[in-house]
């Protein structure tokens, strides 16, 4: 036993560590001194469940859009606080996409969006896109603005050209269903829901979409 626990991943030890003392800055600092981000990804692929959620905790702190082939397979990991990790790190490297400009420009019509400022954020999202078009956070944020200004068609096709440019991105599969959804569409909704979850299981809401939508449609039938 003492063995097995002594060949357990170093980053164990920094992980452990960091649920007893919740400093993220030391957690992240004692990773970076011993891993690299090569590293990480090779531990987030491993056995021990464990590690894996230091990796990805630590992925997402450190890590840019170049690990989201890495997060997002692991949204779909057999471990529940991997898949909960994972959700909100690969969310962080998004955002990490560009040039700096381009990332601080990302940043604005987030805040935009937060702030119901829907217009001003489909006007900053739609610059992005015709600067970026390969940044799908971009085509998400504008298909988020046009769903709020009632413009399901061009939410639509936005949330779909971020699933072409990021197929990971759940968030975008989930807008385009509830924007079907104001179309009446319902078959088209309930696709994109299934799509939303064979990404991230974890979306208890989508879940329940998918669940109305089936009983809905086979009671058409």
């Amino acid at each position: 036993m003492d063995n097995d626990y002594s060949q357990r991943p170093l980053l164990v030890y920094h992980y452990e560590r960091y649920l007893v003392d919740q400093n993220i800055g030391s957690y992240v600092r004692s990773v970076t001194s011993s891993y690299t981000i090569g590293g990480l990804e090779r531990v987030v692929m491993s056995g021990d469940p464990v590690a894996r959620r230091g990796a990805v905790i630590a992925l997402g702190r450190l890590a840019d859009y170049r690990s989201n082939g890495v997060l997002g397979r692991a949204l779909v990991d057999k471990d529940r606080g991997v898949r909960t990790l994972a959700e909100h790190a690969i969310q962080q490297v998004w955002l990490r996409i560009g040039t700096p400009t381009q990332q601080r420009h990302l940043v604005a019509v987030g805040e935009q969006l937060e702030e119901r400022e829907f217009e001003r954020a489909c006007q900053l999202a739609t610059a992005l896109v015709d600067e970026a078009p390969w940044i799908a956070q971009a085509w998400y944020y504008r298909s988020k603005a046009f769903f709020q200004l009632e413009q399901y068609d061009a939410a639509t096709r936005d949330s779909h050209q971020a699933l072409e440019v990021n197929a990971y991105h759940f968030l975008a599969a989930s807008t385009m269903g509830q924007a079907y959804m104001q179309l009446s569409d319902s078959i088209s909704a309930l696709d994109s829901f299934r799509r939303a979850l064979r990404l991230n299981p974890s979306m208890e809401e989508v879940r329940a979409q998918v669940i109305h939508l089936q009983r809905t449609l086979k009671d058409k039938n």
